[in-house]
């Protein structure tokens, strides 16, 4: 580990460092490298799972509808952690959150991986959802250990992280289980995760916690903030209507290749996931531009981009079918593309709102987040199922133009 240094140039050891706030903190390469890869192995925990659904049903003699309620409770978990655990990154030292929740997230893993039935699965799965928004800490301490002129270049880094880890861990757990048996995944991932709480042990300064507040206190006022800043406000909304639409998209994308005149099998979609991946690699161009050009701008053209890159799927009906895949893969980068750069652009912006609340920030802007991704993922299985993938473009389209018209909104108010 001694490649990693913490702020003011000490070195990782087992003594732990003074504690920091934004206004002293230096981030190191290492630093970030550690807070992005830490990102991305936490949240990959939740996506483990859906691949080996099959397989985990049968070895466990469970139903489709019993094992198909791991994800959903994984899910679900994982929403109420960003509700109501996130916003103690404000009233707690932030390093420690990050080491509990990352031990807790292995012991989860691990238990998942000796579950003897899918009872103990099921609860095993809500714990994972909720200790793997261990995610959702990383991203706040990076910012507060960033100077203010690179704080969208650091989000971004740490962010590509996070979306690496989310498209990534479906075509990693597939190869996984296939050749060892899905056990073998949840014990990868219990050590990985482990892996990130030494890491983070030995790398991570301790933070000061930015305020007093009870925990019920702490809770009461997302809403005050939701109220007081408008910023957040159209941060939350514009990133939740993106998120519809890359939703519904990757939630029908197997059922689509799966029918006529594809007839592909799981292991397409997962290479989908590959050409999203690639997209996402341009966060830390989209963080560099906000840090020079102001982040406002940087959500218009991430908006932009991913309604150009829905758009252009509207071609599909016209072209061979293999042709149609290429025009869907670069679509996928296009728009994977536009929606990190917008996350990027509007963490740093609700970031920069009020420095003593990012945890609660955060929280707030990731319940519009995973607003969206329900929302997305429901009315896309219906469209595609009564329209057709014209209809989950379509849809896909309209909230992403919705987005960008909110992010439109305060240009064209200020200009009257």
């Amino acid at each position: 580990m001694s490649f990693i240094r913490s702020v003011h140039g000490t070195a990782g050891s087992g003594a732990l460092p003074s504690p920091v706030s934004a206004a002293s903190a230096s981030l190191s390469h290492g630093l970030r490298l550690l807070l992005a890869a830490s990102a991305g192995l936490s949240v990959a925990s939740i996506y483990y799972s859906q691949p080996m659904l099959g397989v985990m049903g049968s070895t466990l003699g469970a139903s489709d509808t019993a094992v198909g309620l791991v994800p959903m409770l994984t899910q679900l978990g994982y929403a109420l952690g960003i509700l109501l655990l996130t916003p103690l990154g404000d009233r707690f030292d932030r390093r420690r959150i990050i080491l509990i929740k990352a031990a807790l997230l292995s012991v989860a893993l691990l238990l998942g991986g000796l579950a003897p039935d899918i009872q103990l699965l099921l609860v095993v799965s809500f714990a994972v959802g909720l200790t793997a928004t261990v995610a959702q800490d990383i991203v706040p301490a990076a910012a507060t250990l960033a100077s203010e002129h690179e704080r969208g270049k650091v989000v971004g880094t740490v962010m590509t992280g996070l979306l690496l880890g989310i498209l990534l861990s479906r075509v990693i757990s597939g190869v996984v289980a296939e050749r060892f048996g899905w056990r073998a995944m949840f014990m990868v991932a219990a050590a990985s995760v482990a892996f990130v709480g030494v890491a983070a042990w030995r790398g991570l300064p301790r933070f000061r916690p930015s305020n007093t507040l009870s925990y019920g206190a702490l809770l009461g006022s997302l809403a005050g903030l939701w109220r007081k800043h408008g910023a957040l406000r159209r941060a939350a909304l514009a990133q939740g209507l993106i998120s519809i639409g890359f939703s519904a998209f990757w939630s029908t994308l197997a059922v689509m290749l799966h029918g006529a005149p594809f007839h592909l099998g799981s292991a397409a979609a997962g290479a989908f996931g590959l050409a999203g991946a690639a997209g996402a690699l341009g966060a830390p161009v989209a963080g560099r531009i906000a840090d020079r050009f102001g982040p406002e701008v940087v959500t218009r053209l991430g908006a932009g981009l991913t309604v150009l890159s829905f758009a252009t799927m509207f071609a599909a009906p016209w072209l061979e079918p293999h042709h149609r895949l290429w025009l869907i893969g670069a679509s996928a980068i296009g728009f994977d593309l536009g929606a990190q750069m917008t996350l990027v652009a509007h963490q740093t912006l609700v970031f920069g709102i009020e420095p003593a609340a990012r945890s609660r920030l955060n929280a707030v802007l990731f319940v519009g987040v995973f607003a969206g991704m329900s929302v997305g993922a429901a009315s896309g299985s219906l469209v595609l199922a009564r329209w057709g993938w014209v209809g989950v473009t379509l849809l896909a389209t309209a909230s992403a133009l919705a987005a960008l018209m909110v992010r439109l909104f305060p240009a064209a108010r200020a200009a009257r």
